[in-house]
Protein backbone atom coordinates (compact mmCIF):
# COMPACT_ATOMS: atom_id res chain seq x y z
CA UNK A 1 0.00 0.00 0.00
CA UNK A 2 1.29 3.43 -0.92
CA UNK A 3 1.96 5.73 2.04
CA UNK A 4 1.31 9.39 1.23
CA UNK A 5 2.60 12.15 3.47
CA UNK A 6 2.49 15.92 3.24
CA UNK A 7 5.13 18.34 4.49
CA UNK A 8 3.93 21.83 5.30
CA UNK A 9 6.01 24.62 3.77
CA UNK A 10 5.54 27.99 5.43
CA UNK A 11 8.16 29.56 3.13
CA UNK A 12 9.10 29.04 -0.50
CA UNK A 13 11.95 26.64 0.29
CA UNK A 14 10.89 23.54 -1.59
CA UNK A 15 14.30 22.93 -3.19
CA UNK A 16 15.95 22.69 0.22
CA UNK A 17 13.32 20.18 1.36
CA UNK A 18 13.69 18.15 -1.83
CA UNK A 19 17.43 17.88 -1.16
CA UNK A 20 17.01 16.96 2.52
CA UNK A 21 14.46 14.29 1.73
CA UNK A 22 16.50 12.85 -1.14
CA UNK A 23 19.56 12.70 1.11
CA UNK A 24 17.60 11.02 3.92
CA UNK A 25 16.07 8.37 1.67
CA UNK A 26 19.44 7.75 -0.04
CA UNK A 27 21.00 7.18 3.41
CA UNK A 28 18.24 4.60 4.04
CA UNK A 29 19.23 2.80 0.83
CA UNK A 30 16.05 3.73 -1.06
CA UNK A 31 15.76 4.77 -4.70
CA UNK A 32 14.10 8.14 -5.20
CA UNK A 33 12.30 9.90 -8.02
CA UNK A 34 11.78 13.66 -7.76
CA UNK A 35 9.25 15.22 -10.11
CA UNK A 36 9.48 18.86 -11.12
CA UNK A 37 7.40 21.08 -13.37
CA UNK A 38 9.71 21.70 -16.31
CA UNK A 39 13.24 21.58 -17.68
CA UNK A 40 14.18 24.87 -16.01
CA UNK A 41 13.24 23.53 -12.57
CA UNK A 42 15.02 20.25 -13.30
CA UNK A 43 18.29 21.93 -14.29
CA UNK A 44 18.08 24.32 -11.34
CA UNK A 45 17.47 21.49 -8.85
CA UNK A 46 20.21 19.39 -10.46
CA UNK A 47 22.72 22.19 -9.90
CA UNK A 48 21.40 23.02 -6.42
CA UNK A 49 21.81 19.40 -5.26
CA UNK A 50 25.57 19.66 -5.82
CA UNK A 51 26.01 22.83 -3.73
CA UNK A 52 23.14 23.10 -1.23
CA UNK A 53 25.14 21.68 1.69
CA UNK A 54 28.93 21.52 1.60
CA UNK A 55 28.91 18.46 3.90
CA UNK A 56 26.42 16.60 1.74
CA UNK A 57 26.71 14.35 -1.28
CA UNK A 58 23.55 13.38 -3.14
CA UNK A 59 24.27 11.13 -6.14
CA UNK A 60 21.66 11.95 -8.71
CA UNK A 61 20.87 12.51 -12.36
CA UNK A 62 18.42 14.60 -14.33
CA UNK A 63 16.48 12.33 -16.68
CA UNK A 64 16.48 14.57 -19.74
CA UNK A 65 16.11 11.63 -22.11
CA UNK A 66 19.74 11.60 -23.19
CA UNK A 67 21.26 9.81 -20.19
CA UNK A 68 20.69 6.32 -18.83
CA UNK A 69 19.25 6.62 -15.31
CA UNK A 70 18.58 2.99 -14.46
CA UNK A 71 21.47 2.76 -11.97
CA UNK A 72 21.01 6.20 -10.41
CA UNK A 73 19.76 6.17 -6.79
CA UNK A 74 18.08 9.57 -7.23
CA UNK A 75 16.53 10.86 -10.43
CA UNK A 76 14.99 14.24 -11.23
CA UNK A 77 12.25 14.07 -13.88
CA UNK A 78 9.74 16.34 -15.55
CA UNK A 79 7.28 13.61 -16.47
CA UNK A 80 5.66 10.53 -15.02
CA UNK A 81 8.42 8.06 -15.84
CA UNK A 82 10.18 6.02 -13.16
CA UNK A 83 13.46 5.52 -15.00
CA UNK A 84 15.44 4.25 -11.98
CA UNK A 85 12.83 1.91 -10.46
CA UNK A 86 12.37 4.18 -7.44
CA UNK A 87 10.19 3.15 -4.52
CA UNK A 88 10.00 6.72 -3.15
CA UNK A 89 8.36 9.59 -5.01
CA UNK A 90 9.02 13.16 -3.89
CA UNK A 91 6.64 15.45 -5.69
CA UNK A 92 8.08 18.82 -6.54
CA UNK A 93 5.27 18.71 -9.09
CA UNK A 94 2.02 16.85 -8.53
CA UNK A 95 1.41 13.55 -10.34
CA UNK A 96 -1.57 11.44 -11.31
CA UNK A 97 -3.04 8.95 -8.86
CA UNK A 98 -2.16 6.09 -11.21
CA UNK A 99 1.49 7.12 -11.17
CA UNK A 100 1.50 7.60 -7.38
CA UNK A 101 0.27 4.01 -6.92
CA UNK A 102 3.58 2.70 -8.32
CA UNK A 103 5.51 3.82 -5.22
CA UNK A 104 5.61 2.56 -1.64
CA UNK A 105 6.19 6.03 -0.22
CA UNK A 106 5.12 9.41 -1.59
CA UNK A 107 5.93 12.87 -0.26
CA UNK A 108 3.84 15.87 -1.30
CA UNK A 109 3.93 19.45 -0.09
CA UNK A 110 1.34 21.77 1.44
CA UNK A 111 2.65 25.21 0.50
CA UNK A 112 0.79 27.26 3.10
CA UNK A 113 2.73 30.45 2.36
CA UNK A 114 0.54 30.95 -0.72
CA UNK A 115 -3.28 30.75 -0.53
CA UNK A 116 -3.73 29.32 -4.05
CA UNK A 117 -1.04 26.65 -3.56
CA UNK A 118 -2.46 25.77 -0.14
CA UNK A 119 -5.89 25.26 -1.70
CA UNK A 120 -4.41 22.98 -4.37
CA UNK A 121 -2.68 20.95 -1.64
CA UNK A 122 -5.98 20.57 0.25
CA UNK A 123 -7.58 19.36 -2.97
CA UNK A 124 -4.79 16.78 -3.53
CA UNK A 125 -5.07 15.64 0.11
CA UNK A 126 -8.78 14.94 -0.42
CA UNK A 127 -8.08 13.17 -3.73
CA UNK A 128 -5.59 10.89 -1.97
CA UNK A 129 -8.07 10.20 0.82
CA UNK A 130 -10.88 9.46 -1.65
CA UNK A 131 -8.54 7.09 -3.54
CA UNK A 132 -7.89 5.14 -0.32
CA UNK A 133 -4.34 6.31 0.41
CA UNK A 134 -5.02 7.65 3.93
CA UNK A 135 -2.61 10.62 3.62
CA UNK A 136 -1.07 12.25 6.69
CA UNK A 137 0.76 15.43 7.58
CA UNK A 138 4.36 15.17 8.80
CA UNK A 139 5.22 17.22 11.85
Amino acid sequence: MTQVGFIELERAEKAKHLCRLAERFFAEGKRVLITVQDQNQAVTLDRFMWIWDKKSFIPHAYDNGSVECLDEPIVIATGEHNSNGATVLIMGQSCSLDFVRQFSQVIDFAETYDAALAEKARHRFLEYRNAGFNPHMYQ
